[in-house]
């Protein structure tokens, strides 16, 4: 077949037999000659003109500097900020808020909380005391648990006065040859005449015991329930010890240390013990018994003696930066560290 009879016939041409008539506009010329595709835009600067003006830098505004004016005559370009109220609260605070007002002492309390408060001894001891016939209420005697004191009244032990004291917690680094009881005066150097009254006015006293010739890390304290319970044996605190023996220790009795030796009183055993040095002299143990001289009964009784024994740490409490006899106060921290150690 041949391509020219499949095309459009041209405009104008005649129309043959079973051809398909040509493509037209719709739209004529003298359409689009009278009627444009698109209108021009109408001319509206009149109504431009007639309309208000936008906002526009005046003259009359000020401006920081134009012509005749100074910089002193100049007007500001911001405005005044306007005073605060009186009662406007400001954005930050910068003072301190205000202190906490301090809980109200109870009327009366039991005479031994009294006492022990006082930072003579604890409970228990107090209830001794006061059975004795030591302790006096308002110049009589008072021999009967339970009695109950107001603040204000005048309790005596031993005929001193006792008064309420502000608690404190120390720690000492006990040097050798001196005794930790405060009972017998007659003991010789007792470790509280280390602690001067200047530094520390209160009348404070050792918390547990330490033998004369055992060293390292002793506390004080004038609370008396906190003492009691830091000491007593039923509450099992860490203790790490430093052993200098005179003699090599042998791996076997190592052992045995932490397996269980058979005392007097009964089975002690060491939580964790391990040789400090390559000599095998000296043993470091860590134990949680509060029973008198275990350390030395167990070492006794396996035949090794002590030469030195030295206290490294009691309930979490080092001796570190204090030379023999050195102390100082316990921060807030580890107060709070022995407290909960107590369930206070």
């Amino acid at each position: 077949m041949d391509r020219k009879e499949n095309r459009p016939p041209r405009a104008g041409r005649p129309k043959k037999d079973g051809e398909r008539a040509p493509y037209r506009s719709s739209r004529s010329k003298r359409d689009e000659e009278e009627k444009p595709f698109r209108s021009p835009r109408p001319d509206r600067s009149e109504e431009r003109r007639e309309r208000k003006p936008s906002r526009v830098k005046d003259a009359d505004k000020p401006v920081r500097k134009r012509a005749g004016l100074t910089r002193k005559d100049a007007k500001p370009l911001r405005k005044e900020a306007k005073p605060l109220r009186k009662d406007a609260k400001p954005l930050r605070k910068d003072t301190k808020p205000a202190p906490k007002a301090p809980k109200p002492v109870k009327e009366e309390v039991r005479l031994n909380r009294f006492i022990a408060n006082s930072g003579i001894c604890s409970r228990r001891e107090a209830d001794t005391y006061i059975t004795a016939g030591l302790v006096s209420v308002n110049g009589e005697v008072v021999t009967e648990l339970g009695v109950k004191v107001k603040p204000d009244d005048e309790v005596r032990f031993n005929g001193e006065r006792l008064k309420g004291e502000r608690k404190v917690y120390i720690v000492m680094n006990k040097p050798k040859d001196y005794v930790t009881t405060t009972a017998d005066p007659h003991a010789g150097n007792m470790v509280t005449d280390l602690i001067s009254s200047q530094r520390c006015p209160q009348r404070v006293f050792p918390v547990g015991r330490l033998d004369r010739d055992t060293t390292g890390v002793l506390l004080f304290t004038n609370d008396g329930d906190f003492a009691e319970r830091l000491s007593h044996p039923s509450h099992n605190q860490k203790k790490i010890y430093h052993v200098f023996l005179g003699r090599k220790l042998r791996p076997q009795d190592l052992r045995k240390l932490v397996d269980g030796i058979a005392l007097d009183d009964g089975m002690a055993h060491a939580d964790l013990a391990f040789y400090v040095g390559s000599d095998h002299t000296e043993v470091g143990l860590e134990i949680h018994s509060g029973r008198n001289r275990v350390v030395r009964r167990m070492f006794e009784r396996m035949g090794y003696k002590i030469k030195k024994l030295d206290r490294v740490s009691f309930a979490g409490i080092s001796k570190q930066s204090l030379k023999r006899g050195q102390w100082r106060y316990l921060n807030d921290h580890e107060v709070a560290m022995l407290r909960m150690s107590t369930h206070l």
